[in-house]
């Protein structure tokens, strides 16, 4: 059985010593652990705006730290704080953002899932602007970030069978998205 490692504090004692410490260096290992994966989930839904982005992150954490004495560790530390980022997201797109409920999507959309691997490997943002938000923020999370819908439902408050609903209809209009018409009018994939 290997030993653990008791250099490396584990997530739950780094946010214990800050609560109680409040000291610059145990945020900073905190950050330094979350703010890879966070930043590229923030780009990410924001369509690759780095300084976007940088607004996410920086409110993200801002409104993070504030609620850090009430975090319950009933998930991990990065899915509490992908809830915050969604939330900044979605207020930072309110004034403009079109709203379209998923039941006015149609049910035509082709059937058949793509690889995940394969969205992760392709610069998927102009289809991703095209998706409604809701449709968006799952498809990042589940299949270029790797959170599980159990993960998913934590961080945007739904259920999982929701996440794995919003999941199955964003793949489905970005497959519609990714098709283009031949000349012959048929339509095929890149």
């Amino acid at each position: 059985m290997p030993e653990p490692n008791h250099a490396e504090p584990d997530e739950r004692a780094l946010i214990e010593r800050f609560l109680v410490q409040r000291d610059e260096a145990t945020f900073r290992e905190i950050y330094c652990r979350q703010a890879p994966a966070m930043y590229r989930i923030a780009a990410r839904l924001t369509l690759g705006s780095s300084v976007r982005a940088d607004d996410v992150i920086q409110e993200t954490w801002l409104r993070a730290i504030s609620a850090l004495p009430r975090f319950r560790h009933e998930s991990s530390l990065r899915t509490w704080l992908v809830g915050f980022a969604v939330n900044v997201v979605r207020e930072m797109q309110r004034p403009r953002a079109e709203v379209i409920s998923f039941e006015s999507l149609t049910d035509e959309l082709e059937s058949g899932e793509p690889d995940p691997a394969l969205l992760a490997e392709r610069d998927l943002t102009p289809q991703l602007r095209e998706l409604p938000e809701g449709f968006r923020t799952v498809l990042v999370l589940h299949d270029l970030e790797g959170l599980t819908h159990a993960e998913i439902a934590s961080a945007l408050g739904i259920s999982a069978g929701t996440a794995k609903s919003q999941l199955s209809r964003a793949r489905a209009a970005i497959r519609s998205l990714l098709s283009v018409p031949t000349s012959d009018g048929a339509r095929r994939n890149p």
